[in-house]
């Protein structure tokens, strides 16, 4: 493997960005983690396409990234690429009642586009971080909304492939997870919306919104909720149950807002933010009998807590 030969090659091949050691600290909403190998800003299908081309030529591992709204990478940052969607990929626009986004599109911008023109069904995701694509990969929602159910189709791309399209059906859609990462990268959504009215569009933004800020911690970064909701019960309940808001290792703490989130209050290391995971895990274990599994995604190697 060779960073050296391939950021060579992506910087003579790319109408993107390449960097080396880049700190991805700069790229999550925790605002913690070591630098990657090599970061890659895809502008266009054709950068996506000579971007695996080089990585499979020096055997080299990558990741996809939105915003890194539900992320956490360690300290020693990530032996590989990442690679971020840009120009062309962050744009949407309507076609009848559809959306057609691009998967490096923020979100929040889609929801309040609908929301201007009348469209409903996105109600349910205002205020929920990052970009369309992360979203798709996490099935982002609420236990009774995601946005899953609103894919008319998906466009991905692979080495061998090329450009596939996906129907919304033949991915499989689950609670806080989706298999679309798998097929391909994830270039594009289109998702199906309908003509409503715009004062009750609001009505329901505004009430999904104040839920929201009401019961989730704001002005602190956080990567979003740290543990699925085991059947039946809330990991959050759970949590504050054991009397663990506020809880604390290092710069990281268990949100006294919402028990299901760990905040970084200054200079949190992805070390303090596992240890606090796995004495949360282990603590519900032991009084309930229940293993949490985590919601966030874990990037690079991280020492056994």
């Amino acid at each position: 493997m060779s960073i050296v030969t391939a950021h060579e090659a992506l910087r003579r091949g790319l109408t993107g960005i390449v960097r080396l050691d880049e700190p991805m600290r700069r790229h999550t909403t925790y605002r913690i983690g070591g630098p990657a190998d090599l970061f890659i800003i895809c502008d266009t299908v054709a950068d996506v396409s000579h971007t695996l081309r080089v990585l499979a030529e020096e055997d080299i591992a990558y990741t996809v990234i939105g915003k890194g709204s539900n992320l956490l990478v360690a300290d020693a940052g990530y032996r590989g690429a990442v690679i971020v969607l840009g120009r062309d990929f962050r744009r949407h626009s309507r076609e009848g009642d559809d959306i057609r986004c691009g998967s490096g599109v923020i979100l929040a911008g889609v929801v309040q586009d609908a929301y201007s023109k009348g469209l409903k069904g996105l109600e349910f995701a205002v205020g929920v971080p990052g970009t369309v694509g992360g979203a798709l990969a996490m099935n982002a929602g609420t236990r009774d909304e995601w946005i899953g159910s609103m894919v008319e189709g998906v466009t991905v791309y692979t080495l061998d492939d090329g450009l596939l399209r996906l129907k919304g059906g033949e991915i499989e859609w689950g609670y806080r997870t989706s298999d679309v990462g798998k097929r391909g990268i994830v270039l594009e959504a289109c998702l199906r919306t309908e003509a409503g009215d715009r004062a009750e569009i609001r009505r329901q933004m505004e009430q999904s919104f104040a839920r929201r800020k009401a019961t989730q911690p704001t002005g602190r970064p956080s990567a979003g909720s740290v543990f699925r909701n085991p059947e039946g019960d809330s990991a959050g309940r759970l949590i504050e149950t054991l009397g663990a808001k506020g809880l604390r290792i290092g710069d990281a703490v268990v949100s006294d807002v919402h028990a299901n989130f760990i905040v970084n209050a200054g200079n949190a290391t992805a070390q303090d933010v596992t240890r606090l995971i796995e004495a949360i895990r282990s603590a519900v274990r032991d009084a309930y009998g229940i293993e949490l599994e985590t919601e966030i995604k874990f990037l690079g190697s991280f020492e056994t807590a």
